[in-house]
């Protein structure tokens, strides 16, 4: 049998979601602790691999049991008990043989964070940054990103795609009343390192680096080391990841997910 997975989890103190040789990921943790709570080997996957320090208020992930659960919430509660204090799972559903976490999900949604200014209470979840930014002049060039369908710019090297192609239903900046500024990104398919690049190459374009027609150049180039430097993972969130209602469909409201 078939069961989905509904989780969150803090990624500062994890190489990110994929399990590595030597290191400790969210997925190694995830599966270690189904394991000795159903006393037997429990592969995971994941919806997609988040990076190193990156985090998660909502994300998916399915396994494989031989046994009914005949429980799902007396199951979420004993390996919430065993799961350290920066992973939470919130629901457990079983679903079709075939529903696949990663392949089933239409579209992936990211926030990333920017403090403008030193907060050590949000230090650890955003990027405290103290230049002043055009958030107008950032949303200009945001647009541009709906436009273009190639991302090999904003693609990490080495990274094995099969193809650079992304598609965009979101791409916009807005000032929290908090100040805090958030950038959120949709699209069907995220690249390695895609949106810490693309926010980062945006930074410089609201503090002045770039105009709005130099960030197009940059898109368009195709070429990796045109792009900036990554913005820090601390800031960086997936929010939402959407199936098909046939498939799996979310327990869990937008307004519930933190951040």
């Amino acid at each position: 049998m078939r069961y989905f997975l509904e989780l969150n989890y803090n990624g500062s103190a994890y190489f990110g979601w994929q399990r590595q040789n030597g290191q400790q990921s969210v997925q190694q943790t995830l599966e270690e602790s189904l394991s000795t709570l159903l006393r037997a080997p429990i592969p995971v996957t994941g919806a997609g691999r988040t990076d190193t320090g990156v985090h998660a208020s909502y994300y998916v992930a399915h396994f494989d049991c031989n046994t009914l659960i005949a429980d799902p919430r007396q199951t979420v509660y004993k390996v919430n008990r065993i799961l350290p204090h920066d992973i939470s799972v919130w629901s457990l559903k079983e679903v079709a043989p075939e529903a696949h976490a990663r392949f089933n999900a239409l579209e992936r949604e990211y926030h990333y964070y920017i403090e403008p200014g030193k907060n050590p209470f949000n230090r650890p979840l955003s990027w405290q940054f103290a230049q002043s930014l055009d958030i107008e002049r950032m949303n200009r060039a945001a647009e541009i990103l709906l436009e273009v369908e190639d991302f090999t710019t904003f693609a990490k090297l080495n990274s094995n795609n099969k193809t650079n192609i992304c598609h965009l239903s979101r791409a916009e900046w807005e000032v929290l009343p908090d100040g805090e500024i958030r950038f959120t990104i949709r699209a069907d398919r995220f690249l390695r390192n895609m949106v810490r690049a693309i926010v980062g190459t945006l930074v410089d374009v609201g503090r002045g680096r770039y105009t709005e027609d130099e960030f197009r150049d940059i898109v368009l180039s195709k070429d990796l080391s045109r792009s900036s430097g990554g913005a820090p993972a601390s800031g960086l969130f997936l929010v939402d990841v959407t199936y098909p209602d046939d498939i799996f469909r979310a327990s869990v409201p937008r307004d519930k997910r933190y951040r």
